[in-house]
C-alpha cells in the first residue's frame, strides 16, 4: 500500500462527504478510493470512518487521523512546492491555540490581515485557557500568556504586558485607598484560578524590593474577563495585565492602585514544537505577530497608566 496515496485519499473522502465525489476530485474510480480505505483501515486495525446509505462520518481514531493526515500532506506541498521554486508563498493548514481573552481582544482583529497576505494559508484557529501539550493535540503554534518562559518547547516573545492592580473609583471611595501592600488584606480581592503565585499578591518597590502579601479573595474566577466585570462593577480589587484593563484604566473606570510598586511583568509567547524544519507558514505567523505588536504594544499605548 502507498500510505501517503491512502492518507491522500482518506482526506480527499473526508472533505467531499463521500466516496464518490473524493473520486472525482481525485481522477479515479470510487472502487480504487474504497481499496484505499479499506486498506488503510486493516493496516491500521481500526474503523476510520461510519458510512450509511446517506453520509459519512468520522470514528474518533478517524479524526486523530484525519487532523494528522492533513497536517502531513499540507507539510508535503509546502515541501513540494519549496524545492521546485515553483511558489515560495507560506500555504496548508495552521493549527493556532490561544487564551481566550487575547484571542478576542488582540489577536482576532490581526487574522484578517494576515489571511490577505497569505491566501494560501488556512487558519485553524482555537481558543481555551487551558495549557495544551501542542505536540499532542497537533497544534502547529500556541500563544501563551507567561512570566516565566517555556522549558519544553521553542518559543518567541512577540510582546511584554505589565500587570496592574486596579479597582472602580465607586469602590475605592467606599472602601478606601490602599497605601502600602499590607493594607490589601483588609480589601476585598479578586483572584485569577490559573495565576501562578496563586493567592500571594507579590508587589515590588522602588528599591526594588518584593513585598509578598497573601490576600484574602472575596471572589476566585478563571477567566479575566470575569474579574474585570466584577471589579468593574465596584466589588474588588484585581491583578490583571494591561492587555485586559488598558483601556478601563484610561477611560477612568478602573484606577490603579498602589502606583508607587510594580508588579512582575509576563511576556506574550509563539510555543512551537520545535526550531527545527520551522515551516514557512509558522514562521509567516510568528513574524507577523511581532510586527503588528511592535515595540510597544496596542494596550500600552496611548499612556496607559505605569
Amino acid at each position: 500500500m502507498d500510505r501517503l496515496r491512502a492518507y491522500e485519499v482518506f482526506v480527499t473522502v473526508v472533505n467531499r462527504g463521500s466516496f464518490t465525489r473524493a473520486a472525482d476530485a481525485l481522477e479515479t474510480s470510487p472502487a480504487n478510493v474504497t481499496r484505499y480505505v479499506n486498506e488503510l483501515e486493516a493496516h491500521l486495525g481500526t474503523r476510520l470512518l461510519n458510512r450509511t446509505s446517506r453520509r459519512l462520518s468520522l470514528t474518533e481514531g478517524g479524526e486523530t487521523l484525519y487532523s494528522r493526515c492533513k497536517s502531513i500532506l499540507d507539510d508535503v506541498a509546502e515541501t513540494e512546492g519549496l524545492v521546485s521554486l515553483a511558489s515560495v508563498e507560506p500555504r496548508g493548514r495552521l493549527r493556532i491555540n490561544a487564551p481566550v481573552t487575547f484571542g478576542i481582544l488582540h489577536l482576532a482583529p490581526l487574522w484578517p490581515g494576515f489571511m490577505r497576505k497569505y491566501p494560501e494559508v488556512e487558519l485553524d484557529v482555537s481558543l481555551n485557557d487551558r495549557v495544551v501539550d501542542i505536540v499532542e493535540e497537533g497544534y502547529d503554534l500556541a500563544i501563551r500568556i507567561s512570566g516565566t518562559g517555556s522549558t519544553s518547547h521553542a518559543a518567541r516573545k512577540l510582546a511584554t504586558s505589565r500587570n496592574i492592580l486596579c479597582a472602580s473609583p465607586v469602590y475605592l471611595a467606599r472602601y478606601g485607598y490602599p497605601v502600602s501592600p499590607t493594607d490589601l488584606l483588609e480589601h476585598r480581592c479578586i483572584g485569577y484560578s490559573y495565576a501562578a503565585t496563586g493567592d500571594e499578591w507579590q508587589l515590588i518597590d522602588r528599591e526594588s524590593t518584593a513585598h509578598a502579601v497573601k490576600v484574602d479573595y472575596h471572589m476566585r474566577t478563571n477567566n479575566g474577563d470575569t474579574a474585570r466585570a466584577a471589579a468593574l462593577g465596584g466589588q474588588g480589587v484585581i491583578w490583571q495585565p494591561t492587555f485586559l484593563v488598558g483601556n478601563d484604566l484610561r477611560a477612568g473606570t478602573l484606577v490603579q492602585v498602589l502606583p508607587e510598586y510594580r508588579l512582575p511583568d509576563i511576556d506574550v509567547l509563539a510555543l512551537y514544537p520545535s526550531r527545527r524544519h520551522l515551516s514557512a507558514r509558522i514562521r509567516a505567523a510568528i513574524d507577523f505577530l511581532v510586527d503588528a505588536f511592535g515595540d510597544v504594544p496596542p494596550w500600552d499605548r496611548d499612556g496607559t497608566p505605569c
